[in-house]
């Protein structure tokens, strides 16, 4: 169960960063087959390979767990936009994203 998730999520995040797997292990310094590896359910990674890996795609390990999460990269990307907003604009914002998510805003 927990190598099936780990092997789809790894696969999940790394097509959307566009690398392949070949190239993902050689910049995390493995053999040129090490995620591919990991992605076929061939072998898990260890856990410092884990952190590695997280790193890797800039997230936390709670981040990688989080399977509603499709992409932590840019979800944190624009976290981190949006607190350099100010207050008008900040609550603009969540009324924009609220509308289109048809729920009320409830910010004043």
């Amino acid at each position: 169960m927990y190598q099936d998730f780990l092997a789809a999520r790894i696969t999940q995040l790394r097509l959307n960063l566009g690398v392949s797997a070949r190239d993902m292990s050689l910049t995390l310094g493995q053999a040129d087959n090490y995620i591919n590896h990991i992605e076929n359910k061939k072998s898990l990674p260890s856990m410092t390979s884990f952190f590695y890996i997280c790193e890797y795609f800039k997230i936390t390990p709670q981040e990688f767990f989080d399977e509603v999460n499709a992409n932590p990269e840019k979800l944190n990307a624009l976290v981190a936009d949006i607190k350099r907003l100010d207050e008008n604009t900040f609550t603009h914002i969540v009324g924009i994203v609220r509308a289109i998510l048809g729920k009320k805003s409830g910010i004043k």
